[in-house]
C-alpha cells in the first residue's frame, strides 16, 4: 500500500448566501488544487447557509457511488447563519478530531489567535470522508496544502486516508 498514486473523486460544496459559481474564489482554489494534484472534481455546487439545505446535499452525496470525498467551504464561523458544523456533524459515523485540531494549529501560524473562530471539522459517513473548511481563500489553501494534499495522497507515508478507504465500511 502507499506506493502508487490513486486518484479519488471529490465533491466540493460551497456554503454561502452571497456566492455563485462565477465568484466562488474559495471553491475555485479547491478545484484547482484538487485537479493539479491528480484527483477528480466530480461535483461542485453551492447552497445557502441553511443547515437543512447543507444536510440534504451532503446526504444526497453520501449515497452517490461516484463520490469518495466531500469538501465543504463556508459556514464554519460564529455568526447566526454559520451552521455547517451543526448540519454535517449529525451525519458522521466517526469524527476525525485531529483534522480540526491540526487545521487550527496550522492557521495559528498565519492568522494567530483569530484561529479560535474556526470550527473546521471532519468525519466519516457511509465510507466517505467529509472535510468542512472555512470559506476564506486562505483557509482553503491551508486546509489543502497543509493537510489534505498529503492525507489524500496514497503515496504519503507513514499513513494516509486513501489506504484506509477499502476498510471504512468493515463490520
Amino acid at each position: 500500500m502507499g506506493s502508487k498514486f490513486i486518484p479519488v473523486n471529490i465533491a466540493i460544496l460551497t456554503i454561502s448566501d452571497t456566492r455563485s459559481l462565477e465568484n466562488d474564489t474559495s471553491g475555485d482554489i479547491l478545484e484547482d488544487k484538487i485537479t493539479i494534484d491528480g484527483h477528480h472534481v466530480c461535483k461542485r455546487e453551492i447552497v445557502t447557509d441553511d443547515k437543512y439545505q447543507i444536510r440534504a446535499k451532503i446526504s444526497q452525496w453520501l449515497i452517490a457511488d461516484n463520490i469518495d470525498v466531500i469538501i465543504t467551504t463556508g459556514g464554519t464561523g460564529l455568526t447566526g447563519r454559520d451552521g455547517t458544523p451543526e448540519a454535517v456533524s449529525v451525519l458522521f459515523d466517526k469524527t476525525i478530531d485531529g483534522f480540526g485540531e491540526l487545521f487550527r494549529a496550522r492557521s495559528f501560524e498565519v492568522i494567530r489567535t483569530s484561529t479560535v473562530q474556526s470550527r473546521a471539522i471532519a468525519g466519516l459517513a457511509n465510507g466517505k470522508f467529509i472535510f468542512c473548511l472555512p470559506g476564506s481563500k486562505g483557509a482553503c489553501i491551508t486546509g489543502w496544502d497543509d493537510i489534505l494534499h498529503d492525507q489524500l495522497n496514497s503515496t504519503h507515508q507513514p499513513c494516509n486516508f486513501i489506504d484506509l478507504m477499502p476498510r471504512l465500511l468493515e463490520n
